[in-house]
C-alpha cells in the first residue's frame, strides 16, 4: 500500500479540609528530604522497555499560506533554512528559523512532488510523482527539470548519494534512479514485486532502501548486494548516529535497525495502532520520527528506548527532518502547518512499589540545560531537585529512587529540562499511584 505523505491515505481527590492540610504537611516535609535521599546511579535498560509521555513543551506551528491541506516531505537547506513539498499546491516551500515562509510554483501542473533532499551542487532536488520527473530548484527559486525514462515509475524518495549524483527510487516502476547535477539519468532494476518507498546513503558508501517487508542494499554501481526481511512493510529509512540505518513499519508499528553486515533489530512504538511514517538523526544523538495518525513525534534512542511526545494540532505528522537551528522541524499530514520542536528527550517512566518511587531516563539534549523535577498532587506542587547538566550526546540512562515516599495517592512526576532564561526545551509527565 502506497503513503503520499501529507495526501488522503488507505492506508479519580476526594478530601476533608483537615485532610489535606495533613498531606500538604508531609508533603513538604518529605519535599525538603528528597534532595538528600534522591540517587541517581547509571543502568542498563532493557532494549524493548517503552515509555510515553502526556506532552510535548515549546512546540511551535506556523501556517503556510495557500497550501490547501497537504504537505509532504522536509528537509534543511544549504542556506540555513528548511525546505518542504507542497503536493496540493503544486509548489516548493522554504521557512526560515523564524518561520517566515514562501512558495515556488513547479513549472509542471499537477506534478505531486514528494521528496526533498539538498544536492552537492547547492540546490534542492525532488521528486515530482505525477510527472514522473525529478526537479532542481534554487535557493533563489529556479526550477530545472529532467524526465524519468520510464513510463509510470512514480519517483518517491531522494538522497544525496557517496558519488555525487542523486539517487531516487521509483516507487511503481521498481528501479532505482541516478540523476547526476548535470542532469544524466540513468536506472536500476529491482527484482521486487511490490513498492519501492524510501532511500538513504549509508556510511559504507552504498545506499540502502525501503521496499516491501525487507531493506535492501545497493552498490553506487546499481548492484543489489542484500535483500533483508523485515516483520512488516518498511517505509522511511535515515543513516544514524551509531553507524547504522533506521527505519520505519507503518503497518506492524514499528522502528526498525539495519546494521551494514545485515542484523535487524525492531522495537514496537509504544502507542499501537498509529503508524510511524518518516524518520531523521537528530544533534541529541537519537533518532525522530513521524506519525501518520496521531498527533504526536516520536524519539528512539539508539538502545531502542522509545518516546512518543502529544502536541495539540490536530493534524498528525508526515515529513520530518533536523534543522539547521538544532529543533525538530515536521509537517502537518492533514492541514498545512510546519511545527518546530526542541531536540531533546527524557524517555522517562515512572513506578512505584512498597514505599519506593523509581524514575527511569533515557536523557538527550545537544546544549547544557537545568534538569528539574516536578511533583503535582492535590496538596500542590514542588520541585525537589533542580540541577544543571552538560549536553548529553549520545543520551544515556540512569535511574533516579526516593525510599520512603509518602501516602500522597496520585502523584504525577514530572522532569523537565530548561535553559539559562527558565524556559522549558521538553518536558515529560506521567502519574504514579503513591497509596500505601
Amino acid at each position: 500500500m502506497r503513503f503520499t505523505v501529507g495526501m488522503p491515505r488507505q492506508v479519580r481527590y476526594k478530601s476533608r479540609r483537615s485532610v489535606l492540610r495533613i498531606r500538604a504537611i508531609i508533603f513538604s516535609e518529605a519535599v525538603n528530604a528528597m534532595c538528600r535521599k534522591i540517587v541517581a546511579v547509571l543502568l542498563s535498560i532493557c532494549v524493548d522497555a517503552l515509555a510515553q509521555s502526556r506532552g510535548y513543551s515549546n512546540v511551535i506551528e506556523y501556517t503556510v499560506p495557500n497550501a490547501s491541506t497537504s504537505l509532504g516531505w522536509i528537509t534543511s537547506g544549504p542556506d540555513g533554512a528548511l525546505w518542504f513539498t507542497e503536493p496540493a499546491a503544486n509548489q516548493i516551500g522554504r521557512i526560515t528559523t523564524e518561520g517566515a515562509i514562501l512558495g515556488f510554483p513547479i513549472p509542471t501542473a499537477d506534478s505531486t512532488p514528494e521528496d526533498i533532499t539538498p544536492g552537492p551542487d547547492g540546490a534542492l532536488w525532488f521528486t515530482e510523482s505525477a510527472a514522473d520527473q525529478i526537479g532542481r530548484v534554487t535557493t533563489s527559486g529556479k526550477f530545472t527539470e529532467y524526465p524519468i525514462p520510464t513510463a509510470g515509475a512514480a519517483p518517491s524518495g531522494i538522497t544525496s548519494g557517496p558519488d555525487g549524483a542523486l539517487w531516487f527510487t521509483e516507487f511503481s516502476g521498481l528501479k532505482i534512479g541516478r540523476i547526476t547535477t548535470e542532469g544524466q539519468l540513468s536506472e536500476f532494476s529491482v527484482a521486487n514485486d511490490g513498492e519501492i518507498a524510501d532511500i538513504a546513503a549509508g556510511p559504507d558508501g552504498a545506499l540502502w532502501f525501503t521496499g516491501n517487508d525487507a531493506i535492501w542494499r545497493m552498490t553506487t554501481g546499481g548492484e543489489v548486494t542484500g535483500v533483508y526481511p523485515t516483520t512488516g512493510e518498511t517505509y522511511g529509512i535515515t543513516a544514524g548516529p551509531d553507524g547504522a540505518l533506521w527505519f520505519t513499519e507503518p503497518f506492524s508499528q514499528r522502528i526498525g535497525r539495519i546494521a551494514t553486515d545485515g542484523q535487524v533489530t525492531e522495537y514496537l512504538t509504544p502507542t499501537q495502532g498509529d503508524r510511524p511514517l518518516l524518520i531523521t538523526s537528530a544533534p541529541d544523538g537519537a533518532l525522530w520520527y513521524s506519525e501518520d495518525r496521531a498527533d504526536r513525534i516520536g524519539r528512539a534512542t539508539t538502545a531502542g528506548i522509545l518516546t512518543e511526545y502529544s502536541y495539540s494540532n490536530g493534524f498528525g505528522s508526515g515529513g520530518i527532518t533536523a534543522g539547521p537551528d538544532g529543533a525538530i522541524w515536521f509537517l502537518g499530514a492533514g492541514v498545512a502547518k510546519v511545527g518546530r520542536a526542541p531536540a531533546c528527550g527524557l524517555g522517562f517512566s515512572a513506578a512505584f512499589a512498597g514505599s519506593t518511587l523509581t524514575m527511569n531516563f533515557n536523557l538527550g539534549i545537544d546544549t547544557p540545560a537545568t534538569f528539574d523535577i516536578r511533583l503535582h498532587s492535590s496538596s500542590g506542587t514542588s520541585q525537589p531537585s533542580s540541577r544543571p547538566i552538560a549536553a548529553v550526546v549520545p543520551p544515556k540512562a540512569f535511574s533516579m529512587t526516593w525510599k520512603n515516599f509518602p501516602d500522597l495517592g496520585e502523584v504525577t512526576v514530572e522532569p523537565i529540562l530548561t535553559n539559562s532564561t527558565g524556559q522549558p526545551y521538553c518536558a515529560e509527565t506521567q502519574a504514579v499511584d503513591t497509596a500505601q
